[in-house]
Order: C-alpha cells, then sequence, then structure tokens
C-alpha cells in the first residue's frame, strides 16, 4: 500500500512516501520529486534501483522491522545518481561480484554538471555482499557513519570488493562504521581533506588503505586480525592520530612514500607472521616505513612485534621521540648508510630492552642506546645466522666493535633514552610539551663512553 503526505518547506512540494513490499519501488523513486522522503516498511525489495532525485530514502527504524534490498546476484544495489541524497535503516544484500563493473551495495560515481556532487549522506544501514559494499566517487561534503559492511570470507581476498570505497571526495567525513570480511576496510585515493574516525575493521587484507591522498586525518579507529591494520601509500600532509591496531600479520602500520605527516598516540600490538606462511626474511613489523621522509612520529607504542620498526629506502629526516618500544625481539632494523638521531629536545623514546642506569633519577638513561649494530645488519642480511648468535665469535665481534667505533656502520642513537613509559594525556595536543615526573636536566651525552657497562634499575 502506497500512502502520501505532503511536507515542507525545504521543498514546497515535498512528500512523505509509504511502500509496502508489494509496491514498485523503481516506479515510485522515478515519479519522486526533489525533498521527498520514501520509508520502505519491512519485507524485502528486489532488483536494482536507480535514484535520481534529491529524495530520502530509508527504512522505518524501527527495531524488528527490517527492509531489505535484495539485488539477487547482479548489479548494484542503489545506484545514486543525484546530489543531496540520504539512504538510511536499511539492509541491503547480495548485489554483484564484478569488481571491473564496480557492483556495489550503494554506488555513487558520476559527477553533475562536472561539478563533484554535495552532500550525500548514507547512515545506519546493514551491507551484506560480496563485491564493494559502498564506493563514493567525486563526492563532497558526503557523511558515511554507523554503517555495518560484511563481505565473503569464501572468496580470495583479491575476489572482494572494499568495504567503503573513497575515491575523489573532499570535505567528508566517515566514522563509527564496522568493516569484515571485505578485501580492505576503508580505501581512500585521489582525496583531500576528510576525516575517517572511530570506525572498527577486522578480518581484512588492510584495515585502512590510503592512496595518493592528501590533508587527510585518520584517528581513534580500531583494526584487528588484518594483514596490516593500515597500509598509507603515496600520500602527504596526514595526521594519524590515536588508532589502535592488533593482531596483524605483516604490518601494523604501512608508511610507503609518506611525506609532511604526523604519526602520533597510535597503540600496535601483537604483529606476528604466522608460523604456516613463515618464509626467510617475513618478519611482522610494527611500523614499516619505506621511502618516508620528513615526518613526525612521537608518542606511539609498539608493542610485541617481531620488528618493532623497520626503516628503509631513504627513510630520513624523521623526528622520532616520545616511543615506547616493548618486547620487540628486534626493536629497530635500518637500513642506510646515514645516521639518525632518535630525540628532542632531550626526549628520547623508551626501550624495553635498554640496561642503562639513571643515577641522577632525572628519568633519562646515563648512556646513549643504540638499538642496532653491524652483528645485527649482518643478520638481517642472512637470516640463518641467528643461531650462532651466542657464540664466541659473535661476542668477539661485538667486543671488537665497540673497542674501535670507526668500524661501527651508520645507525639509529637515542641519546636520552626514558627509562619509562611516557605518562600520556587525554588530548593529544598537551602531549607536545610533555614533561617527565622528575624535574629533568638536559643532560650531554657527548663525552660518554658507549662502551660503559650499566643495568637497568
Amino acid at each position: 500500500m502506497l500512502a502520501v503526505l505532503s511536507i515542507a518547506p525545504a521543498f514546497v512540494f515535498a512528500k512523505s512516501i509509504q511502500l509496502s513490499a508489494s509496491d514498485n519501488l523503481q516506479q515510485t523513486l522515478d515519479n519522486s520529486q526533489d525533498g521527498d522522503v520514501i520509508t520502505l516498511a519491512a519485507g524485502q525489495y528486489l532488483g536494482n534501483f536507480i535514484i535520481s532525485k534529491q529524495i530520502t530514502l530509508r527504512g522505518t527504524g524501527i527495531t524488528g522491522e527490517v527492509a531489505i534490498i535484495d539485488s539477487q546476484g547482479k548489479g548494484h544495489g542503489l545506484r545514486l545518481k543525484n546530489s543531496h541524497i540520504t539512504i538510511e535503516n536499511l539492509t541491503i544484500i547480495n548485489w554483484g561480484d564484478d569488481l571491473t563493473e564496480q557492483n556495489s551495495g550503494i554506488y555513487s560515481h558520476d559527477k553533475i554538471d562536472n561539478k563533484k556532487v554535495p552532500n550525500i549522506t548514507i547512515k545506519n544501514n546493514i551491507l551484506i555482499g560480496d563485491g564493494f559494499g559502498i564506493w563514493l566517487n567525486q563526492a563532497d561534503n558526503a557523511t558515511v557513519s554507523h554503517n555495518r559492511v560484511k563481505g565473503n570470507l569464501t572468496l580470495r581476498s583479491s575476489d572482494r570488493g572494499n568495504g567503503i570505497q573513497i575515491a575523489n571526495v573532499t570535505n567528508s567525513h566517515v566514522f563509527h562504521n564496522e568493516v569484515s570480511e571485505t578485501r580492505d576496510g576503508v580505501y581512500v585515493i585521489s582525496s583531500q581533506n576528510n576525516i575517517i574516525e572511530q570506525n572498527t575493521m577486522h578480518h581484512l587484507r588492510y584495515g585502512i588503505h590510503y592512496m595518493y591522498s592528501y590533508d587527510n586525518t585518520i584517528k581513534d579507529n580500531t583494526a584487528y586480525s588484518t594483514r596490516a591494520g593500515y597500509a598509507l601509500m603515496s600520500s602527504r600532509r596526514l595526521t594519524i592520530t590515536g588508532n589502535k591496531t592488533t593482531d596483524s600479520e605483516d604490518y601494523g602500520f604501512l608508511l610507503n612514500f609518506i611525506t609532511q605527516s604526523t604519526f602520533s598516540h597510535n597503540h600496535i600490538k601483537n604483529v606476528w607472521t604466522k608460523p604456516e606462511n613463515k618464509v626467510l626474511g617475513r618478519d611482522g613489523k610494527g611500523l614499516f616505513v619505506y621511502n618516508s621522509g620528513y615526518n613526525t612520529l612521537k608518542y606511539n607504542i609498539i608493542d610485541t612485534a617481531e620488528i618493532g620498526i623497520h626503516l628503509t629506502a631513504g627513510s630520513e629526516n624523521i623526528k622520532i621521540y616520545g616511543n615506547s618500544f616493548i618486547n620487540n625481539p628486534t626493536q629497530v632494523k635500518y637500513v642506510s648508510n646515514k645516521k639518525q638521531e632518535w630525540s628532542k629536545d632531550g626526549q628520547g623514546n623508551y626501550w624495553s630492552n635498554y640496561l642503562g642506569w639513571d643515577m641522577d633519577n632525572d628519568g633519562i638513561g646515563d648512556i646513549i642506546f643504540e638499538p642496532n649494530d653491524g652483528i645485527d645488519k649482518l643478520v638481517w642480511q642472512y637470516p640463518e645466522m641467528k643461531m650462532i648468535m651466542d657464540s664466541p665469535a659473535i661476542l668477539i665481534l661485538r667486543w671488537v666493535q665497540r673497542q674501535f667505533p670507526v668500524l661501527k656502520p651508520p645507525g639509529i642513537k637515542d641519546s636520552f633514552p626514558l627509562m619509562s613509559q611516557p605518562h600520556l594525556s587525554a588530548n593529544p595536543q598537551a602531549d607536545s610539551t610533555l614533561v617527565l615526573a622528575t624535574p629533568t636536566l638536559i643532560k650531554s651525552h657527548a663525552a660518554q663512553s658507549t662502551t660503559s657497562v650499566s643495568l637497568k634499575e
């Protein structure tokens, strides 16, 4: 049954339309006017539906009354071909699996009058299918929130679509969504000035995947059971803060050609390659920084990764301080011919394997911490050497290296290692002036011998 009520004033002739599953939804969409609100009663609406007017299409939102869009295994569930469209409180299932055709549960792709499409709102929906969940292209000021997107684990990862795909999108907000069992959770490409926050992503390849995007904020998201919690590539001026990732297999965070970005207050835990997937040189990396320079990494926690942080391929001119490296068998893997100092204004990082004293009780270790040396680099090149790491020959080599610093290769130096983890406030900006609980005197290590034997309290 179809009921029509007049509403105003945003659109003079706008109507509120009630539909049941026996009504012709596509005909109603075609005959609607800008501003109409179409509410679907519980039931199944079979087909692929096109929305070409500026309308709201929604389910009732009443618990137990589910309006289901069932595309019967082909095409898009809903295709949006206008601006100022709201989709809410719907369950969309069984759309197509043709990734070349970009089959999606909700699909908005084309510009209007050669301009980006403004004000698309997608909220409180459930999407379950094989292709892409939500696809937004050429959009501005869009909102994607409180949706749940679920893919199909019986398909190979490469054969699934992404949960939420954002391409050429500006000034938009993606928040409080849950994505699982798709290829990537949130995929962002060629998009600027967006906020991606408070999303939960799990059982995926990558939780959040960024490509060629600038001036975006990624904050307070949670990823778990992924190959990489966050894969950020070929982008600049990102603010990456307050995110969590646990139980990743290859990377907690992968930074590939990321520049002029700030990476802070993120928590990485348990990055470990599964035994059945182990091959020589494949180790779980908490932070993998590849060809990424002119960034700031501060106040992050990297806990229980096979390699805490791996820097390579020209990853230089980076400020690294205030971080906590905890329980990582290899704290740092650094492949470069240039020395780096990992401290700022007298504050270094916390290292769980640091064995130095703090004789003046200022919270800063009395000797420099160097997390890798020439022997470590040999092990990285020839992993089979691990079996002789405690042999007399290796111990002699380390002793020779300490006695003759000229033989020491370029590497990482933390001149002000912290004796305990920094206490971080709820406000990340406040930590920019973080001080230790005990008044700190800036001490110089220039004259200290790196061969001194000392123990952590």
